[in-house]
């Protein structure tokens, strides 16, 4: 009894260290660190309007860009980790976008937000993610006069829209050139840009009128129109004051075989809104258009035509931001890392086989190389390409003037505006 005992007392005791190794091993090494955990998905943020004036040329932005976070996730997302979007609604107001951008970097936790259209809310934004030291991906063309590192700018710069467009009409269509746009930064420089290049040719613009965002009252506009006679009109109105500004020049009798409209911020989600019976025959400016007939851009309208139906179209904006996820993407797994210091180190300079054709970043200003178009608006809500460009390099900053002078010129707007962006009128 006395040996059976001795061995039991040794098993016992055996098993009182094994289970305090046990107990000390668990301590140390919880097993719940030894459980695989997926990793934690990537956020972003996407910051459009989904109401008021804007809402029908942002909205359609936003299913661009989830198209291309739905594409990465698809693949096996980034880094072996998943794209999150949060989508958010400017309002089409600049407190709006500035407070959601807010929200997005502190309490949604995004790395990178992809949105706004109008300059007035680009730069509500741009002072958002320049504190964070956060990353904005812009998708619109836009008059230039701003480098933010802080900013990846994927829309036309004026010497790859405005300027091209100016010089096209002035061969094609007449010296004669009326100025209208919304009361804000963007028509506002870009008359300015277009009035320096008119001076190359020796002419002045016959009329420049503009009215607040919003705005539906254009019968002095039009008045001013008929007298002035014009070759052109060139157009820099934004949102939904288009179906008022088309609607009136209809009812005066101003088709575009009477007088044609170049407009820098009609595309074919606007047509498609507007009618394409109101527009047909007049021009736009973009460096993307759904026609152009190439294999990745056929690719790029089977993905988004899958997903939200045959009868969407698309225009350069959307094109742009989508493109801009995928960029945005394809430098995070080059650089490892989501810091906005990295991936644009990873961009600089790459080039990216995108619909609107090859495009790169340029890593001085983080601007598109790309190429210019003129579409002409067909009756089926589609354009002609009726001209286009080499690639061309960003210039955000026109020749025209100096710095200095672009920089008075932004100085004494925003002064005469109550140190605001937009006129007192806009939204």
């Amino acid at each position: 009894m006395t040996a059976r005992n001795n061995r039991k007392r040794k098993f016992e005791a055996s098993t009182r260290k094994i289970q305090l190794l046990v107990f000390v091993l668990l301590t140390i090494f919880p097993l719940s660190g030894c459980i695989q955990r997926d990793p934690e998905p990537i956020r972003i943020g996407i910051l459009h309007s989904l109401s008021g004036t804007m809402a029908g040329s942002e909205s359609a932005l936003v299913d661009a860009a989830l198209l291309a976070v739905e594409e990465i996730n698809e693949s096996g997302g980034i880094l072996g980790r998943t794209i999150d979007p949060v989508v958010a609604d400017g309002k089409s107001e600049k407190l709006t976008f500035a407070s959601e951008a807010e929200r997005l970097i502190k309490e949604e936790g995004v790395s990178v937000i992809f949105g706004t259209w109008t300059s007035e809310h680009r730069k509500a934004v741009k002072s958002i993610v320049e504190k964070h030291d956060s990353l904005l991906f812009y998708p619109l063309q836009y008059e230039g006069l701003e480098q933010s590192p802080n900013i990846v700018y994927l829309g036309s710069t004026p010497n790859q829209q405005i300027i091209p467009a100016v010089e096209w009409c002035h061969r094609f269509i007449g010296p004669r050139m009326f100025l209208v746009g919304s009361d804000y930064i963007f028509p506002r420089v870009a008359n300015s840009i277009i009035s320096d290049e008119l001076a190359e040719f020796g002419v002045d613009a016959v009329g420049e009128e503009y009215v607040p965002l919003g705005s539906t009252d254009f019968e002095p506009v039009i008045q001013k129109i008929l007298q002035s006679e014009p070759d052109v009109i060139l157009n820099t109105v934004n949102g939904d004051s288009n179906q008022a500004f088309f609607g009136a020049l209809r009812k005066a009798g101003i088709s575009s075989d009477v007088i044609p409209v170049m407009s820098f911020s009609i595309g074919e989600p606007e047509i498609q809104s507007l009618g394409s019976e109101e527009l047909a025959g007049n021009f736009s400016a973009w460096s993307y258009f759904q026609s152009i007939d190439t294999s990745t851009n056929r690719d790029f309208l089977k993905a988004f035509h899958a997903h939200f139906g045959i009868e969407r179209v698309i225009g350069d904006p959307m094109e742009a931001i989508n493109l801009g996820v995928h960029l945005w993407a394809s430098a995070v797994e080059i650089s490892g890392s989501v810091d906005p210091g990295d991936v644009k180190s990873a961009m600089g300079g790459k080039a990216f086989s995108a619909a609107r054709g090859a495009v790169r970043v340029d890593g001085n200003n983080q601007h598109l190389w790309q190429a210019a178009r003129i579409g002409r608006v067909r009756e089926d809500g589609q354009f002609d390409i009726v001209w286009e460009s080499d690639i061309l390099p960003p210039a955000n900053f026109p020749a025209s003037r100096s710095r200095s002078e672009w920089q008075q010129l932004l100085d004494s707007l925003y002064e005469a505006w109550g140190r605001n962006w937009a006129s007192p009128g806009a939204p």
